[in-house]
């Protein structure tokens, strides 16, 4: 694999034509993945989803050259009935930028590779994008303007491309005051694949960002999700994750509580089938006085799937005043379903307020029960207790038409 990883590193290269710097930015990035490879179970972080094995056991001939040529956008793919901005990703590079509901001069867009100035990273799979990215794109959203509509950017794969990896990075910048509504939205005709994303987002001060990030169209690809979020003063960050799609994803959000009176608040559905393996990671980091996070994550697994969630908060002795809350609560719908919950807490301050909590079980027989009795049949007894149990997580979505829109999506009914 390694050779042939060096092999599809020159040829990408070649074809960018970067300046020296970038070029020697990716070599690190690409020595420190060689370095560690993908993520094993030895690692604590990757304990119960060795990425190493999953992609050996799922993907053969693995290719970290995308040679699918650039198609057409189809249309179909579009949320019809929805007004939005969209960026449209095919396969990995950019195909499509649409922001036609809003004052451009107020965003600033940037998509030359030189730009993107990645360091060596802890992270091998961030490494790995920084070493191999094809497609960067930059967004800033300049002081005290708020988009009049929702952006959408879709990740579209073909069904031509196969064992292969794509990487492609995005990063938003939220001037002071600012305020972004932000969908990724995954829409995969293609199999077998390694699909890694990163985003970054500062949000300065007094900024909102609200990010909703939805996999839901049934496919085996593997992916990873990244997500680091810097926070100033007075701003929010509000996440939603529906992850029900692809045969693997691990989700993993790093959000810095830089500065006072920032808060971040992650909510999150996994609902599995099927065999599928998908995971939910936090890491929050609390590192000014008076912050907030507050995280739910729901999962109903069935049909031998895996569901995982890893939160931890950090608190830094600096960070008086905090409050953090994490819950994780998960349904298994039988008895070869798993689910693994790993709560933490870290705590340098002692004038805060934190908890964290997991808990797993089956439905409750006397409730499918009485609703039996009520004249509903046993399957729609079970649908109507899991609606209740992830109308939760949705309501914690504070925007009506995303919510509506996710609900919808979702087929959760009040």
């Amino acid at each position: 694999m390694i050779e042939q990883l060096k092999i599809d590193f020159d040829k990408i290269n070649e074809s960018l034509k970067l300046s020296s710097k970038s070029l020697e930015l990716r070599k690190q990035n690409l020595n420190q993945f060689v370095e560690n490879g993908f993520p094993n179970k030895r690692l604590e972080d990757w304990k119960f989803s060795d990425l190493n094995q999953i992609i050996t056991s799922n993907i053969k001939n693995l290719s970290f050259y995308n040679n699918t040529t650039q198609t057409e956008i189809d249309e179909s793919i579009f949320i019809k009935n929805f007004k939005h901005n969209k960026i449209v990703f095919i396969n990995g590079e950019i195909s499509g930028v649409d922001l036609s509901y809003e004052d451009e001069a107020k965003i600033i867009l940037t998509k030359d590779l030189d730009h993107n100035q990645s360091l060596k990273e802890v992270n091998p799979l961030v490494s790995l994008n920084n070493a191999l990215i094809l497609t960067y794109i930059k967004m800033t959203i300049k002081e005290s303007y708020s988009l009049n509509k929702p952006l959408i950017i879709y990740n579209v794969t073909t069904k031509d491309l196969k064992s292969t990896v794509l990487n492609f990075k995005i990063e938003i910048i939220l001037e002071k005051n600012s305020s972004l509504k932000l969908v990724s939205l995954s829409s995969d005709s293609s199999e077998d694949n390694f699909i890694n994303i990163v985003q970054n987002f500062n949000i300065e001060k007094d900024a909102v960002l609200k990010n909703y990030q939805i996999d839901n169209k049934q496919n085996s690809n593997i992916k990873y999700f990244y997500n680091n979020i810097n926070l100033e003063k007075n701003s929010v960050s509000e996440n939603f994750i529906f992850s029900m799609g692809s045969k693997f994803i691990k989700n993993e959000i790093n959000c810095n509580l830089n500065e006072q009176y920032s808060s971040a608040f992650i909510n999150g559905i996994i609902k599995l089938k099927d065999s599928q393996h998908h995971e939910i990671k936090t890491n929050i980091n609390h590192f000014a006085e008076n912050t907030k996070s507050h995280q739910l994550i729901k999962s109903v697994l069935n049909d031998k799937a895996k569901g995982i969630y890893q939160g931890k908060i950090y608190v830094d002795t600096k960070a008086q005043k905090t409050n953090g809350y994490q819950l994780s609560k998960a349904l298994l719908l039988d008895d070869k379903t798993e689910f693994n919950g790993k709560p933490e807490l870290e705590i340098y301050a002692d004038d805060v307020k934190c908890s964290h909590g997991s808990t797993s079980g089956n439905l409750d027989e006397d409730s499918i029960f009485y609703l039996m009795s009520r004249g509903l049949s046993n399957q729609q007894s079970k649908e109507l207790l899991i609606n209740g149990f992830l109308l939760d997580a949705v309501e914690k979505i504070t925007d009506l038409e995303i919510k509506n829109f996710i609900r919808d999506m979702m087929g959760i009914t009040e």
